[in-house]
């Protein structure tokens, strides 16, 4: 069972469940479609928000799809989540004996929250709109906004290396 690490969502908003096979040509094909002003051709608006899940090798997959959404549309603010999934497997032994072998493991899993709306800036893991966070970072000079990146990837190593 999939749990969602966002409680409150309102309802109609769009999960993708990146898997390790996912391609990602298919994936940002589907939900730029719905999150773009394209799906009020349809006679409807444009969501307001969406979440990328994935576990295990598609952390990276997932992870990579958000960065394209937040490039691609601009001002959106995030919301990161990461967890484990315990997971037992049970290998049946092919020699004509009976045993088995039973591992337990633990799987990392990433749901990521893009949000056109404002989320709460003070919840563990909110990362606001880019050009905010370089603007506060940089003080609005453009010639600092390589740093900045630097530093952001200085804070996501940190965050890591807690875990």
């Amino acid at each position: 069972p999939h749990t969602c690490p966002f409680p409150g969502l309102p309802a109609g908003v769009l999960e993708m469940r990146v898997k390790e096979g996912s391609k990602i040509r298919n994936l940002m094909g589907f939900a730029m479609a719905r999150m773009q002003d394209e799906a009020r051709d349809a006679g409807q608006t444009g969501l307001r928000q969406v979440v990328f899940t994935g576990s295990g090798r598609a952390v990276t997959k997932t992870i990579t799809c958000a960065e394209i959404m937040k490039r691609k549309l601009g001002g959106l603010h995030q919301m990161t989540k990461l967890q484990y999934k315990g997971l037992r497997e049970v290998w049946e032994s092919q020699d004509e004996g009976d045993s088995e072998v039973t591992v337990h493991r633990t799987l990392p899993s990433i749901s990521i929250l893009l949000s056109k709306d404002p989320l709460d800036p003070l919840e563990p893991g909110y990362q606001p709109p880019e050009n905010s966070l370089w603007e506060e970072r940089s003080g609005g000079d453009p010639q600092n906004r390589f740093r900045s990146m630097q530093t952001s990837q200085m804070d996501i190593n940190q965050m890591l290396h807690r875990c």
